[in-house]
């Protein structure tokens, strides 16, 4: 019997009417070489852009040119961004016992908030589902301060008589959190595929071409009808 640690960071917007959740999931035995592996690649982007490994890799920020991460015109063009994005995905899809995992749903004109807590409760029931099926047991942190109490609940309404996801959610915040930057790019990186804008078809290919090997369901964001 195992245990699982799940990462989880949600995506989409109003605006546009998609709901994502991504996350990074390993056995807990391999959390540390993953950590490692994935902290080396954060100095080897010191190394060879000046990118901090203290630099929060926050994707839609990153992506989209914000900020001076590297205090050097580099962080000026987009495209040296994009490089380092497919770069990243690229090497967490390597990382040590890593798997990676997307669910999406098209929200109702008026009610996002609504359906995406109900789209994380059907999320959290399936990762259940196949904690159970597999003998498992899964921890789950989220990104976030946990005062959105849709998340406790999603936890909560599960058969504690049967349930593999051990307690509520646990939340940390990204900025602290370098696993929690991970489940970011895979959550932006589904929503891209997913929203499919003109202006970032770049972008459309990201999770399934560089994500897809690793995916738990199916090479690509699950569209988890309710």
């Amino acid at each position: 019997m195992t245990t699982r640690l799940l990462y989880v960071d949600d995506s989409g917007a109003d605006a546009s009417r998609w709901a994502v959740y991504g996350w990074v999931e390993m056995n807990i035995a391999d959390w540390r070489p993953a950590l490692r592996a994935w902290l080396d690649w954060r100095q080897h982007l010191y190394e060879t852009i000046g990118l901090p490994a203290s630099y929060e890799l926050h994707a839609t920020k990153f992506v989209n040119g914000r900020g001076r991460p590297t205090n050097t015109d580099w962080d000026l063009r987009k495209a040296n961004r994009s490089a380092v994005m497919v770069e990243t995905l690229t090497t967490l899809a390597a990382l040590p016992g890593v798997r990676v995992g997307a669910v999406c749903r098209r929200s109702g004109h008026h009610t996002h908030a609504a359906d995406k807590a109900a789209l994380y409760a059907d999320l959290v029931t399936a990762l259940d589902r196949r904690l159970t099926e597999n003998d498992e047991y899964g921890l789950i942190t989220m990104d976030g301060d946990g005062t959105d109490p849709s998340y406790r609940s999603a936890h909560r309404n599960l058969k504690l008589a049967t349930r593999r996801i051990v307690e509520d959610p646990a939340f940390q915040g990204s900025h602290i959190s370098q696993l929690m930057q991970i489940a970011d790019l895979v959550a932006y990186s589904a929503y891209m595929q997913v929203l499919r804008h003109p202006a970032k078809q770049l972008m459309w290919g990201w999770y399934p071409d560089l994500l897809g090997g690793v995916c738990m369901v199916g090479g690509q964001p699950l569209l988890l009808e309710p």
